[in-house]
């Protein structure tokens, strides 16, 4: 499974990219092979407020529906659009144009919660 090291993960299966005070938020690889094929992704509306831990949307596949879960609390700034028309996307670059979210954090001392790469990749494996 693809874990890059430049990004930070939940034990929930999401990713995140730190952008100065925004993190933008996404499923992982191995979580996207797990849902297999994605058919339908939830998407919050920009102004919603999100709690870490909470969920804040859902993606459907032909195999289930899954939560995500708010990795860092905040306002959701963005949300990818795109994934309205082609959510294979997740499934295709789920950490480039798969992406789903950008949150505005408003406690950044809350990605200290997450993992790195390296801890991510064990969490995986065990």
């Amino acid at each position: 499974m693809n874990t890059p090291d430049n990004l930070l993960y939940s034990k929930d299966h999401e990713w995140v990219s730190v952008q100065g005070g925004a993190a933008r938020v996404g499923i992982t690889d191995y979580a996207q092979d797990a849902l297999g094929d994605v058919v339908y992704v939830d998407l919050p509306r920009v102004g919603d407020q999100v709690e870490a831990g909470s969920s804040f949307s859902e993606v459907e596949s032909t195999k289930s529906v899954s939560e995500l879960y708010a990795p860092v609390s905040g306002t959701i700034t963005e949300v990818n659009d795109e994934l309205a028309d082609t959510p294979e996307r997740v499934n295709e670059d789920p950490y480039g144009e798969g992406w789903i979210v950008l949150i505005e954090m408003s406690s950044p001392v809350e990605l200290d919660a997450l993992l790195d790469g390296g801890a991510y990749g064990a969490l995986i494996e065990s």
